[in-house]
């Protein structure tokens, strides 16, 4: 896009009465998310920093930034939680950093859903669903400090997927209000398969300030551990109790090497055994315990969530998704990971001949979840880093040896992480929402700079 000449006094002038913040340490923590994961990630994003961060307090001020930016064709980021993994909010090009958490009012709840503002945490916001007996569908294992914004732009599923499908299946998300970037910015409402235009577009296109999310019948889920004596048995396992339509909002099979990153689980997770990690409906859970005994295993543990923090230990969402890589990060920083879908129907002896082949260089780690309305096994595997050359001829032997699909989560691009391909949905949208091109300016190769206008 090309250096640009900024008057930033103009800029400070033109927010007057928003806060903001250009010193030089604090602007760079926040120019970062968990793009750490990859160390080839980090070999391209370290040194990208913004020049000055933002914190609207409510949506006119969001109206005061983005005219100011587009009068001056500043570069725009937006901020939530900054728990992403692939560089979403690493501004490539400097300039405007928006952190979006103010915006964090619950706009109305409905029978079946709810409308808020999209800086919320989603942890605020599912607690207060709760609070009227409702639940949210699904969240990352980062539920405690990411934001509901965050997740549409990045996320594609996590925690309830196995329940309830992926982020972009119909009905999940029925409303988004977003805000143009322009000089004098302008309101675009979206209703059901429209929002597909900005879901997971890395806030690329347009500044979204509310939401209309889907919610269900909230359930006081059991977390709990089922222990078994080899991994085929616990993938086993875990597609039997899907095959049995168990009610749970999380199954996660974790094999027995993890087991030195849960050092907090001791016994409950021993170096000896495999262990799937679940969310049961507690009507349910007898049945469910019975299932594990007749299959080999046993449970370790089982609590409400309110019963958890009094015997020492997380909700079991953080025992599962890309929480177990942070978990392993935290004591080996050698290694990185991967985002594998398998092909349907699932057979577990691929992974073990997976797990045969690649031995000491990757631990294995899989996540049961429905997408278009079927049985879809992701693994999040860990792998140890040995560079770029390595890294893809693993993804090449995966894919075309194995069948799988890799999510590369090794790039910062929509494209080439899990898209594969231009959205031209998203980018005629881009053209609307964003004319100039500012937003988030270099995630997404379907933007050319021919196409923003003068």
């Amino acid at each position: 896009m090309g250096k640009r000449n900024i008057n930033w006094d103009e800029f400070k002038s033109d927010i007057e009465g928003v806060r903001f913040y250009d010193e030089k340490e604090f602007v760079a923590s926040r120019s970062k998310d968990y793009y750490w994961y990859s160390p080839l990630l980090s070999e391209v994003l370290d040194d990208k920093v913004g020049d000055i961060v933002v914190l609207p307090s409510n949506q006119k001020e969001v109206e005061k930034i983005s005219a100011a930016v587009a009068k001056q064709k500043i570069p725009l980021t937006l901020r939530g939680g900054g728990t992403g993994n692939y560089g979403q909010c690493v501004p490539l090009e400097g300039g405007v950093i928006m952190i979006t958490t103010k915006l964090d009012k619950i706009v109305e709840f409905k029978n079946n859903s709810v409308r808020t503002e999209a800086g919320i945490r989603i942890s605020r916001l599912d607690d207060a669903a709760r609070e009227r007996g409702l639940e949210l569908l699904m969240y990352p294992s980062t539920r405690l400090t990411a934001t509901i914004g965050g997740f549409l732009a990045g996320g594609s599923g996590g925690c309830g997927s196995l329940r309830n499908g992926m982020l972009r299946d119909p009905g999940n998300i029925t409303y988004l209000k977003v805000l143009t970037v322009e000089p004098e910015p302008k309101i675009i409402e979206l209703h059901n398969d429209d929002i597909q235009k900005v879901q997971h577009a890395y806030g690329t296109n347009g500044i979204v300030l509310e939401m209309e999310l889907a919610l269900s019948k909230a359930r006081d889920w059991i977390h709990c551990a089922a222990l078994f004596n080899g991994y085929d048995k616990a993938l086993e396992f875990a597609q039997a109790a899907q095959e049995k339509a168990f009610d749970c909002y999380l199954l996660t099979v974790v094999e027995r090497r993890f087991a030195q990153f849960y050092r907090k689980l001791g016994e409950r997770f021993p170096a000896n055994r495999d262990a799937v990690f679940a969310m049961v409906a507690p009507e349910q859970f007898d049945k469910f315990k019975d299932f594990v005994d007749s299959k080999g295993g046993e449970i370790s543990f089982a609590f409400k969530e309110q019963d958890l923090r009094s015997n020492n230990l997380q909700p079991a969402y953080e025992f599962g998704w890309n929480h177990t890589t942070l978990q392993a990060l935290k004591v080996d920083k050698s290694w990185t990971y991967l985002q594998v879908a398998y092909p349907q129907p699932f057979d577990p002896t691929l992974v073990l001949k997976q797990m045969e082949r690649y031995g000491e260089e990757i631990y294995w780690h899989h996540e049961m979840a429905r997408m278009g309305g079927h049985i879809q096994i992701f693994a999040l595997p860990l792998v140890k880093s040995k560079g770029r050359a390595a890294m893809y001829e693993l993804i090449e032997e995966l894919e075309n040896n194995d069948g799988c699909t890799i999510y590369d989560p090794h790039v910062y691009t929509i494209e080439d992480g899990g898209m594969k391909e231009i959205d031209s949905n998203q980018i005629d949208f881009k053209k609307k929402a964003d004319p100039y091109g500012i937003m988030n300016p270099g995630k997404t190769r379907g933007w050319t700079m021919d196409m923003a206008k003068e």
